[in-house]
């Protein structure tokens, strides 16, 4: 089964449609698929639910997805950083599902091993928990979080092979694995593909068994999202 595609549009071709639930990798702008989402963002598909961590910021990664107005909803964990993003939600023209960070990890993790839903404190007593079964366990109150499983994940790695086992690169590893293994359908975005077997197996990070898709884009652009750095003279 060849894996590779030629380009991040033709990878998408026939995958995304109207109101569908995704995922997208990375944390800030670390990790994050940018050519995937350029791609998304040039279908004009619209009413996207999309699951990540956070949503960019403003005119790059999913801020793009935001300015074209083509999310109808977020399910993340930390929304700063975008002002469209507060403009929408604040305006009731976003819909967000506040998700703990831990939490939102684990509902990926879950959904990927094949988990429908599991209990966790985090949360429990405020509006995270509003409408959710609580349970009582060891003489703790659990609210019960049902997992995710996206129709599409999008992802970024830093390596693959042929066969799709991937390699990613330090913290840009951080949501991509649970959010590549959630997801019914991934499409992983890489710096480098190489042949079958040129991994040691132990450096695989992940199994190309959760990936169908893979396209290169050598040069990302590995925007900082925050900049800070020392005087001169200091």
């Amino acid at each position: 089964m060849n894996k590779i595609y030629p380009s991040a549009a033709a990878a998408l071709e026939g995958i995304v449609s109207d109101g569908q639930l995704l995922a997208v990798g990375g944390f800030g702008l670390c990790g994050i698929p940018e050519a995937l989402i350029d791609a998304l963002c040039a279908t004009g598909v619209k009413n996207l639910t999309v699951i990540s961590n956070n949503a960019g910021v403003d005119g790059f990664g999913l801020g793009k997805l935001l300015a074209t107005r083509q999310i109808a909803k977020m399910i993340s964990s930390y929304v700063g950083e975008n002002k469209e993003f507060e403009r929408q939600f604040l305006a009731g023209e976003l819909q967000l599902e506040f998700t703990p960070q831990g939490t939102l990890a684990e509902k990926l993790r879950a959904g990927g091993a094949g988990i429908p839903a599991f209990y966790v404190r985090t949360g429990v007593g405020t509006l995270i928990a509003e409408g959710k079964e609580t349970r009582e366990f060891d003489g703790h109150v659990y609210v019960m979080e049902r997992s995710l499983v996206p129709e599409v994940s999008l992802v970024k790695a830093w390596k693959a092979d042929k066969s799709g086992n991937l390699i990613f690169r330090r913290t840009a590893r951080n949501f991509n694995p649970a959010v590549a293994m959630a997801g019914k359908l991934t499409v992983v975005e890489v710096e480098e593909i190489v042949e079958t077997g040129s991994f040691d197996p132990d450096a695989v990070h992940l199994p190309g068994i959760y990936v169908q898709r893979i396209v290169l884009n050598a040069h990302p652009e590995k925007r900082i999202e925050q900049r800070t750095v020392t005087p001169k003279g200091v």
